[in-house]
Order: structure tokens, then C-alpha cells, then sequence
């Protein structure tokens, strides 16, 4: 395990006992706290994007606020579903934030999980083709969206343009060199991880898989980790792929943190339904340090990952999760062969 990164997904509500009640709660809150996660050592803040939902919605002002504000840690989102993106316009944007950024961006993206409302993307006018499915299309917005965040050149230049034109086809602008190695898919199956390898996409593996082949979850997601490097190496791509696994961990050092997690010290895998089928969701992990370092060593998944995202209860507000990750920095990391 080569890097630490947290996934928030950003809820806010309304209600006692949520330090996150508005939408400016969740973004200025999401800011500040990758500030502080920068300061002791963490390596990454994550966003999950949905729509029509209390949660955020529009990253690149998010991941862009956040770039101006740091100067290390990576940004990234985990992930943006494709069925909703106009691909043209995503890599301008993309473009601009990681410029902002000065490369360190990693944009997660993928066919998404079941939303809010019914086929949300139509209200963003986009549809799938005859014969095509919400996944096809996902899949051909990725592929252009990959080709211009490549710097392919393909739009006719007019002839009198407003200002000078370089010679030849022009392409989406501003242009991020390197980018394109760092777009993520977000698979959920082994089917989903190998394509991802043969486009010479990143893996991004969260913590529910869409396929129950009865074997523990991490066993499953380790296997699918695995595929994903086959199929990275038969495609014959010029650099190494990264991989990042998703956890639920919470170290127990305080009674607060005893009071919110006591109750998955017994946590085991979940079998349940999304999208009409079977899939089995992971664990959460909570318990003493030692007890931690000892059941995520046997963890296949996060072995073979070189990236562990730690998904966080953003409704606590900022102060309890720098203490989360705190301690899993200084208590639980290290004896995993972080660093």
C-alpha cells in the first residue's frame, strides 16, 4: 500500500446531531478538511458525485477550490458517472482543474450506481441510442471524453476566426499534459475491471461488487484486481496501472469513537440487491489499532492495491474525521507498510 486517501460522499441534512446541514456545510466543510488531511499525511481527498441528491453534485468547483488550497495531496472523485456528462465540456473542466492543480488530479468515473430519480440522465438530454443501454452509452461518453483529455485534435478551425488559430485541427482547450494516466474507472464487476484495463484506465474498486461468486468480499475483489493487471498487460500499455480498494475503518481510541462504532466491531460482509441483481458489499472495520492491523493484513484486496480510500462519516463534521484519520495514520497505517 503505497498511498492513503479518504472518499467522502458528502451528505448533508438538516437534522440534529449532523454538523453538515447545508449544501455550503458540505462543500466549505469538504475544503477544510482536506486542508487539515494534507497537513498530517494523508494522501488523497475523494469525492462520490450523484444527482438529485443532498450530495455533491458538481465537482470541478469542488476539486478546484480544493487544488488552490493545497499543494500536495492528490484530488479526485470516486466516482462521476458518465451517463450524465456532456464529454467535451467534462474535459474542459478537467482540464482547467488540473492545470490549477498543477497535476494532481485523479478523476474516477464510471457508469454510476442507481440515482435518486428514474434514467436521471434523460433531464440532462441525454439518451441512450437504439439498441443501446445506459451502460453503452456511459461507455461512449468515456471514450470521447479520453480522447479529447488526450489532446486529440479534431474540430475545423473557422476560416475567420475571432482570434489566430495554431495550423491544422483544433482541440478541447485548456489542455492538461498527463491526465489522461490519471482517469479511474470505477468497476464493479471482474467484466468491468477487464475492459477498464484494455483501455488503459485506471482501477478504482469501491466496497459493493455486483456479483456474488461466494468467496469473502475481499477474496472476490482481489480476484477482480488481479484480472484488471491481466488485461492491462495483454492490452500492452506503456506505464504502470494504479488501483484503489475502498474501506470502512474506524480505530476505537476514545469513548466518542466507541460511542458512534462499537456496534460494527462484529461487522461482516453483506449480500444484497442493486440494480436488480445480486452483489455483496464489504465490512466496516472498527476495533482497537492492533485488532485492525491484524484483520487488514489478511485483507487480499488492499494487498493488492497500491491505494487504500477510507470512506468517512462527512456528517461528523471536520474536526472527528481529521481525528479518524489521524489516528489511522499514526495507529493503524503503518503497521500495513504504509510508508
Amino acid at each position: 500500500m503505497k498511498k492513503i486517501g479518504f472518499l467522502s460522499f458528502g451528505h448533508w441534512n438538516d437534522v440534529p446531531g449532523s454538523a453538515t446541514r447545508s449544501a455550503s456545510d458540505a462543500l466549505l466543510q469538504a475544503i477544510d478538511l482536506s486542508v487539515a488531511a494534507e497537513e498530517i499525511g494523508i494522501d488523497g481527498a475523494y469525492f462520490r458525485v450523484h444527482h438529485f441528491a443532498r450530495q455533491y453534485g458538481s465537482p470541478f468547483p469542488l476539486l478546484s477550490a480544493i487544488a488552490a488550497r493545497t499543494s500536495r495531496v492528490e484530488i479526485g472523485t470516486g466516482v462521476i458517472d458518465m451517463r450524465y456528462e456532456n464529454p467535451l465540456y467534462f474535459a474542459e473542466d478537467a482540464g482547467a482543474a488540473d492545470l490549477i492543480s498543477q497535476g494532481r488530479l485523479q478523476l474516477g468515473v464510471s457508469r454510476g450506481s442507481p440515482e435518486q430519480v428514474i434514467d436521471g440522465y434523460k433531464y440532462f438530454g441525454y439518451v441512450p441510442d437504439e439498441g443501446q443501454t445506459d451502460a453503452d452509452m456511459a461507455r461512449d461518453h468515456t471514450a470521447v471524453m479520453l480522447a479529447a483529455v488526450s489532446g486529440k485534435k479534431f474540430a475545423e478551425p473557422n476560416p475567420n476566426p475571432m482570434f489566430p488559430n495554431p495550423g491544422g485541427l483544433l482541440r478541447i482547450e485548456p489542455h492538461s499534459p498527463g491526465l489522461r494516466e490519471r482517469i479511474w474507472w470505477g468497476a464493479g464487476s471482474r467484466g468491468t475491471a477487464v475492459w477498464a484495463g484494455e483501455q488503459g484506465m485506471n482501477l478504482m474498486s469501491s466496497t459493493l461488487l455486483t456479483e456474488d461468486s461466494g468467496v469473502p468480499f475481499h477474496v472476490a475483489q482481489a480476484e477482480q484486481i488481479r484480472a484488471f493487471r491481466q488485461a492491462w498487460a495483454d492490452a500492452g500499455h506503456d506505464h504502470e496501472p494504479r488501483v484503489s480498494v475502498s474501506r470502512s475503518i474506524f480505530p476505537i481510541t476514545t469513548d466518542q469513537d466507541r460511542a458512534y462504532f462499537w456496534r460494527d466491531t462484529s461487522s461482516s460482509d453483506q449480500v444484497g440487491h442493486i440494480d436488480g441483481g445480486t452483489a455483496i458489499f464489504g465490512r466496516t472495520f472498527a476495533g482497537e489499532p492492533d485488532a485492525l492491523i491484524e484483520e487488514l493484513a489478511k485483507d487480499e484486496a488492499i494487498a493488492e492495491a497500491d491505494t487504500l480510500l477510507l470512506t468517512i462519516p462527512n456528517q461528523l463534521g471536520v474536526t472527528y474525521n481529521v481525528h479518524v484519520l489521524d489516528s489511522i495514520v499514526k495507529d493503524v497505517a503503518p503497521g500495513l507498510g504504509w510508508r
